[in-house]
């Protein structure tokens, strides 16, 4: 079944800032990092309800190489991205958006 996503703007704008905070540390480093994202919206596209639970209805999925999360939830007809997190921030600020 496919699913309709929506990444919401909260969502886009950590993507945003990650990429341009990694573009400055090394060009090209903000392209492989939205390569990571890509790949893990892929992967939950291809099975939402395969990553863990880590709060309430919000699932996780870890990106390869940075110290990000995709955080998410799912039903039998959409998927909603709720934030890309970066692993070290206090977890509560993206818990509000569940």
């Amino acid at each position: 079944m496919t699913h309709e996503m929506t990444i919401r703007a909260e969502a886009q704008i950590e993507m945003i800032e990650a990429f341009i905070w990694y573009e400055m540390k090394r060009d090209g480093l903000g392209a492989e990092f939205l390569r990571a994202v890509e790949a893990c919206v892929s992967a939950i596209k291809r099975n939402p309800m395969g990553y863990s639970i880590a709060y309430k209805k919000i699932r996780r999925i870890l990106l390869r190489r940075f110290p990000y999360a995709i955080l998410y939830f799912a039903d039998n007809r959409k998927i909603v991205v709720t934030s890309c997190f970066h692993s070290s921030r206090d977890p509560r600020q993206w818990q509000g958006r569940a």
